[in-house]
């Protein structure tokens, strides 16, 4: 039987409903509002394609109206999970070839070095398109149009597929582009008439005007003394040429905390939902497929299809499959906190810059989401939402991580 979470704290009332097997998971997200500074959250899994934990609270801003049930918030790189998963669909029911060179769906693409590139590299981060040199107009990702139109003329930064180095913006139109060509209507009308629309998810591509009094402002984070010294922050601040620099400030002034963001379809980066909607489209996933895809598209989403010991954009070592990140340990990498993410090694998912994570892990038949307001420094989880993971695993019995991957 379930049980009810109902507590006061000094950051607002938690709620929720939760399995008491999973009561390690409501310590974590009562301790991240006590303890971590959390501001408001949602946390929901599912096991065996049942709702175990559903639990929220805190406020939407600081000393700010409550977190409802129904807040969202932009959940950023999560996103790139959503997408991956409409291109994976396709190529499920035979309209995307993962192994077929891009210019056969998108013509206009295949120049200037890119001929050869395939669909696949888009999907892995191996494409040599992390961002663009051009200096981007005001607004640049809020015209989807624009941004396809300088990755067709863009010469790659490396030859493609020889490398991998994060396509942290520029996947909304790399892999979007090819679900738009593939599937006849652009990524955000794809997903909602495909995913969220048939599994009931409050999750948006481009949110309607109407669900804007629901979102949570996002708190940016503070800078991490920490990070000071890490590759990363060395080559934003010294290399303007680096993709590290242009992925993070060549950007066309976007705010994406503005109702233009919001509304705008920019497929890596601008989702909005909560844990709920994250868990949500994981479920099917971490049970077989479901109605969204068969057992050996499956099988190939959750394969690990391109690692390094040096991601040319985040400059620490990176694992990804074909549009998830795998389970990432650095935290032996030095002046690089907040650069791992822990899960089990079947798991497949995305975190988001802030903290925010989705996955399913088909091993587990798991699913989990995890958003939030206040977001924390790092390049992928801050101890919040590892602790939520951590919490989970060990719930079912899960024995260690220390191994980069959480094993019996």
């Amino acid at each position: 039987m379930a049980e009810t979470l109902s507590r006061e704290t000094a950051a607002g009332k938690l709620e929720g409903s939760y399995d008491p097997k999973f009561k390690s998971v409501v310590d974590a997200f009562v301790e991240n509002f006590e303890r971590r500074d959390e501001v408001g959250a949602n946390v929901a899994l599912t096991l065996e394609g049942r709702t175990v934990v559903d639990i929220w609270g805190g406020r939407k801003e600081r000393d700010g109206d409550p977190w409802e049930k129904d807040t969202v918030s932009i959940v950023f790189s999560c996103t790139k999970g959503a997408t991956a998963l409409c291109a994976h669909m396709l190529a499920d029911r035979g309209k995307l070839d993962l192994d077929a060179k891009v210019g056969q769906y998108w013509p206009e693409y295949a120049q200037n070095g890119k001929e050869e590139t395939l669909v696949s590299m888009m999907l892995d981060h191996s494409a040599g398109q992390p961002h663009l040199r051009t200096k981007l107009k005001d607004g640049a990702y809020y015209d989807y149009d624009y941004m396809v139109k300088l990755l067709e003329a863009e010469t790659p930064f490396w030859q493609p597929g020889t490398r991998n180095g994060y396509h942290g913006v520029s996947f909304a139109w790399t892999v979007g582009e090819l679900v738009h060509r593939a599937g006849g209507k652009r990524t955000g009308r794809f997903f909602a008439d495909e995913v969220a629309g048939p599994l009931g998810l409050d999750f948006w591509i481009g949110l309607p005007e109407e669900i804007e009094p629901r979102v949570a402002p996002m708190i940016f984070a503070e800078p991490d003394p920490a990070a000071a010294s890490s590759k990363f922050t060395q080559a934003v601040l010294t290399d303007p040429d680096s993709p590290a620099h242009l992925f993070l400030l060549n950007n066309g002034g976007a705010n994406f905390n503005s109702r233009a963001a919001h509304a705008a379809e920019i497929g890596s980066a601008n989702g909005i939902t909560n844990g709920r909607g994250l868990a949500g489209m994981y479920q099917p996933l971490a049970n077989g497929g479901g109605k969204l895809v068969g057992p050996d598209t499956l099988a190939r989403m959750g394969r690990v299809a391109m690692a390094t010991h040096e991601d040319a954009t985040l400059l620490i070592p990176s694992r990804f499959a074909l549009g998830f990140m795998k389970s990432m340990d650095n935290r032996k990498v030095p002046d690089a906190p907040n650069s791992s993410c822990l899960l089990g090694d079947t798991a497949f998912g995305h975190v988001g810059m802030g903290g925010s994570i989705g996955f399913a892990d088909p091993e587990a038949r798991l699913s989990f989401g995890y958003n939030m307001n206040r977001m924390g420094a790092g390049i992928l989880l801050n101890e919040r939402g590892q602790a939520l993971v951590d919490a989970a695993y060990s719930a079912l019995g899960y024995r260690s991580n220390a191994s980069g991957v959480w094993t019996m």
